[in-house]
């Protein structure tokens, strides 16, 4: 019955034009119009240097990790440098902000970087970017220090070089200062999150197919679902079988998108295949279980529902950049809590993260957000399933 459930649900999903446009079609064509609007843009629209200040106060000179990758991040001599940094006080700080010679600065207390920004922008996107890499590096190097202290006392040595320690994590620290330098203009492809939402898009767009699967297997939808109501056979069996179908569907549907960005538009996803193949099938599947949470509490019919989804859909890709970048910073600053529960914000995020980290802790936190969206979306779908009742089919 599994088998015969499948092959139906499968072979209807493809037959429906309109899932087949939404699924397949329009994020291609979006993805064409995106070329065509951003194909040009960072050869006309270089980076210039970001002017920012930084509070020359006594912790940050106390703190050598911050002092050097600054200055590294500033040197007039590198070509690739990202900033031109004034150390100044607090009240100069302010008057350069307020006068528009900086875009930003930064106060650095507890060993955390305080920014302050008068307006947003791709400018404040990168110093926000660039402090969040140093400050995972600060707790690195602060963490392996405390290890090598420990392995010393453990082995009976209490008269610790503390000099030899702290040179080897400082050279540990020049290597990730090297790396946070990489991420220059040449590198920094910020139209690339225009991509990354057509991807959370694609994947969200698949809660369609969930919503039209499981429309197909409630009694007051279809035909046939009354017949599945009344039929003696598994009700989850069906319902997973035709889940199954349209998650392959969904899948199918997005490895098209990448295809064709990839081979077609020539769109740098960088060199982490497996893990953006992997991101692209949980959010798949978040998307896959909102449609299926939408479509079993809405008591409304396939079109309003169907709209709903799309605007769903739609918002949270907004809120999280596709229709203006730093749409994204601004949620991220003054709301963060809605791009913490938004999928599509954390599609984006997870590709961003592999994009421009070394490291893999935010990404794998993104996927792991999108597993757990997914199983309490299904969770309540599941109550919802169950509770219903009809008077008569």
């Amino acid at each position: 019955m599994f088998i015969h459930n499948f092959k139906y649900a499968l072979k209807t999903l493809f037959r429906n034009k309109m899932l087949i446009f939404w699924t397949f079609a329009f994020p291609i064509i979006l993805g064409t119009f995106f070329n065509m609007a951003f194909s040009n843009i960072e050869n006309s629209e270089k980076l210039d240097i970001i002017n920012i200040a930084i509070v020359n106060n006594e912790e940050f000179n106390d703190s050598k990790i911050w002092m050097e990758t600054f200055k590294t991040l500033s040197d007039e001599e590198n070509e690739d440098r990202l900033f031109s940094t004034k150390y100044v006080t607090m009240d100069e700080a302010k008057r350069l902000l307020q006068d528009g010679e900086i875009v930003g600065y930064m106060v650095l207390e507890d060993e955390k970087p305080n920014l302050v920004f008068a307006t947003s922008g791709i400018d404040q996107t990168i110093f926000k970017q660039v402090t969040e890499e140093i400050v995972q590096t600060s707790e690195m190097v602060s963490n392996l220090a405390e290890d090598e202290i420990k392995k010393e006392m453990m082995a009976g040595n209490y008269h610790i070089d503390y000099e030899k320690i702290y040179k080897d994590v400082l050279e540990v620290a020049k290597n990730q200062e090297a790396k946070i330098n990489n991420i220059s203009r040449s590198n920094l492809s910020y139209t690339m999150i225009e991509f990354y939402t057509l991807i959370a898009m694609t994947c969200l767009y698949g809660g369609i197919l969930g919503m039209v699967a499981i429309n197909q297997n409630l009694a007051n939808m279809s035909s046939q679902g009354k017949r599945v109501s009344v039929a003696p056979t598994s009700k989850g069996k069906v319902v997973l079988s035709s889940m199954l179908a349209g998650y392959i569907t969904q899948l199918v549907g997005l490895a098209l998108l990448f295809v064709y960005t990839i081979f077609v538009l020539k769109v740098d996803y960088g060199t982490n295949l497996p893990l953006i193949i992997l991101l692209g099938a949980v959010g798949s599947f978040a998307g896959l279980s909102l449609g299926l949470l939408i479509g079993t509490v809405l008591k409304a019919g396939e079109a309003l529902k169907t709209g709903i989804m799309i605007s769903v859909t739609m918002l949270g890709c907004f809120l999280a950049g596709m229709m203006g970048i730093t749409m994204k910073y601004i949620v991220d600053k003054n709301v963060p809590i809605i791009n913490k529960i938004n999928p599509a914000s954390m599609i984006t995020d997870g590709f961003y993260t592999l994009y421009y980290y070394d490291t893999l802790d935010r990404y794998f936190f993104n996927i792991a957000s999108l597993a757990i969206f997914a199983i309490i979306a299904m969770a309540i779908s599941y109550i919802c399933l169950r509770r219903q009742k009809y008077d008569s089919i």
